[in-house]
């Protein structure tokens, strides 16, 4: 099933299903929330029960409402996962880097902010970048926790959490980006802007035929600029399967429901993973009038146009250089 979140003409939020080319709300305004929190198995028979119902007074062709991101997550862990997107992007520092052995080890992720996510089809405002960038990713969103309440689970046991899955684009302005991983902390302005979610959640159980042996997800992802192809993979390509990272991340931590886990950028599915490779900003940074299409197997796809950044925000200054003065006062 599908499950979304979409704006009405009047400007109202509402949660519910997505069928028969119609939106079907959940009952009383309810929010999507109480159906993560209920679990999948009481979601699906939700919305069987909605979907079948006679009464359709209630729905709303899809046409004339605004796709909203499908949840307002607790937070956000993009991890980085396809080993062929890190080969090209360590490339960007020093030509001749190869893949750190440090990333073989674990699969790393940042947080980033679950308050500047846009619809699938919204207008993205950057910030005033020469480096705009997209990223490709598949994200999975964390359903009901039982028993472990979210605490250090098995691979197995993350498994069951997974309430379904959808698409993220990570955008990235990567000149602010290069400029913050100089501090060795990680990237804050340079992705906080923005991220597209959508253009709902897929529950989980539509993909119990699409996993290997090893639980990575066999489906095809694809994404186009300005109409064109620009890159293709599968998430086969991951290193560490869904379940897995969820595991490691709830490891002397927790997971929530609603909280989401992002793979982090397929192979080729990104402008920086390029410039790594070829030396140059070839092919040229996105600009405002750019569209970015995601499309995944089984889920759907996101279409975004770039826009134009804010003609003008506050100055922050540059830092005040007291460690001078500070040993002068010590002595």
């Amino acid at each position: 099933m599908r499950i979304a979140r979409w704006q009405r003409l009047d400007g109202v939020i509402e949660s519910g299903f997505i069928h028969d080319d119609h939106a079907i709300p959940l009952p009383d305004g309810r929010p999507v929330d109480v159906l993560i929190h209920a679990g999948l198995p009481t979601a699906l028979a939700v919305g069987r029960e909605l979907i079948e119902s006679r009464d359709r007074t209630g729905w709303r062709p899809l046409p004339t409402v605004r796709l909203v991101p499908p949840i307002v997550p607790g937070s956000i862990r993009d991890f980085v996962t396809f080993e062929e997107h890190v080969e090209g992007m360590v490339k960007r520092a020093d030509p001749a880097a190869t893949v750190s052995d440090a990333w073989y080890e674990a699969p790393t992720f940042y947080f980033t902010n679950p308050h500047t996510l846009i619809g699938p089809t919204d207008t993205l405002v950057p910030p005033r970048t020469a480096e705009l960038d997209f990223e490709l990713e598949v994200a999975a969103v964390i359903g009901a926790v039982r028993e472990s309440d979210g605490r250090h689970m098995t691979v197995e046991r993350s498994a069951q959490q997974i309430f379904g899955y959808t698409i993220f684009n990570d955008w990235s302005a990567r000149d602010l980006q290069a400029r913050e991983m100089k501090v060795s902390l990680g990237p804050c302005k340079g992705k906080d802007f923005g991220a597209t979610l959508g253009p709902w959640i897929v529950t989980a159980d539509e993909f119990t035929d699409r996993h290997t042996d090893d639980g990575l997800l066999d489906l095809d992802v694809e994404v186009e600029i300005n109409g064109e192809i620009y890159g293709t993979d599968n998430l086969t390509g991951m290193s560490w399967s869904f379940p897995e990272m969820i595991a490691y991340a709830s490891r002397d931590s927790r997971v929530a429901p609603g909280d989401i886990l992002a793979s982090g950028t397929a192979g080729r599915g990104c402008l920086a993973e390029i410039w790594g490779r070829t030396g140059s900003l070839d092919p040229a940074p996105l600009k405002p009038g750019d569209s970015v299409r995601i499309t995944v197997e089984g889920i759907g796809e996101i279409l975004n146009t770039i826009g134009e950044p804010r003609a003008s925000l506050p100055e922050v200054p540059a830092a005040r250089r007291n460690s001078g003065r500070l040993r002068a006062a010590r002595q």
